[in-house]
């Protein structure tokens, strides 16, 4: 019954209904619950038939042009004491704000984070849809979804959807036997490996502290503020970055919320503004 409410098959009628029906209405309502696990990615494709060529000719006779405009900064490293992940809380809307208060990093599980950068929704749904993979897996084979299949997972999911209007920029990080792992993926079906990382329209500004002062012998107060200095450098650069600044750390047996502070808060810490004494 696990597997079954995982899969959202529990709630279909042929699982609560025992009065008159045809074999054949139940034949096919099983097809269409079961279709996801042939093809886990084909039934959330638009109704309709050869969806890459049907959206750019939607497109096209469309009188409306969306040109989204993204902006956030997510930032993500790893050293001697685990992962550290910080992100602002900003979401933009071209150059509208539209809340100073999204949550950017997400829990897949107890030992797979993720941070979302791109188009709200694209991030938020397939994080979802990969937290139900991860718990499949678990229930399948009895073993946790190693952070580097759970990559590989979205990364197919980008080259399915390449060329449909997909846009999401992820890091995801947790714990496997080998140590820490930190993996970037974005919707472009690109998937790097790696010790470092900043996303979004932040990044350039952010990656300039972090490439001066990262290293990976930082002890635990030293990667905190290294991390909330990139962000908030990013914050203040950035029209698009902003809000709260959120920082987690994650360690081989679990993962925290270390803290969250205005950029204004940041700005008076760094800038010295708070310090300043009137005569």
């Amino acid at each position: 019954m696990a597997l079954e409410s995982i899969c959202g098959m529990d709630k279909l009628p042929f699982m609560k209904s025992f009065g008159y029906r045809t074999s054949k209405q139940t034949i096919e309502e099983i097809r269409v619950a079961s279709s996801n696990m042939d093809n886990p990615l084909a039934i959330m494709a638009p109704p309709y038939e050869n969806p890459r060529e049907s959206v750019k000719k939607l497109n096209a006779l469309s009188e409306v042009q969306i040109d989204f405009d993204h902006g956030t900064t997510t930032v993500g490293f790893v050293y001697q004491g685990g992962i550290i992940l910080c992100v602002d809380s900003r979401a933009t809307s071209g150059k509208l704000i539209g809340s100073q208060s999204i949550h950017k990093v997400v829990q897949v599980n107890q030992y797979i984070m993720g941070t979302t950068a791109g188009g709200a929704a694209d991030c938020t749904y397939w994080d979802r849809a990969l937290t139900r993979e991860c718990r499949l897996h678990e229930l399948r084979y009895k073993e946790r979804l190693p952070v580097q299949s759970a990559a590989k997972y979205i990364s197919n999911v980008a080259a399915e959807y390449k060329g449909m209007g997909l846009c999401m920029g992820m890091m995801l990080a947790g714990w496997s036997p080998e140590g820490p792992s930190l993996v970037y993926v974005d919707s472009n079906g690109l998937r790097i490996h790696g010790k470092l990382f900043a996303v979004g329209s932040g990044a350039p500004n952010a990656l300039g502290i972090l490439d001066s002062d990262y290293r990976l012998d930082l002890s635990d107060n030293e990667a905190y503020d290294l991390a909330f200095l990139a962000v908030y450098h990013a914050t203040m650069t950035d029209i698009f970055s902003g809000g709260v600044v959120r920082l987690y750390h994650m360690d081989q047996g679990n993962w925290r919320n270390v803290a969250n502070k205005d950029c204004q808060e940041l700005h008076e810490q760094y800038s010295g503004v708070g310090n300043q004494q009137t005569p």
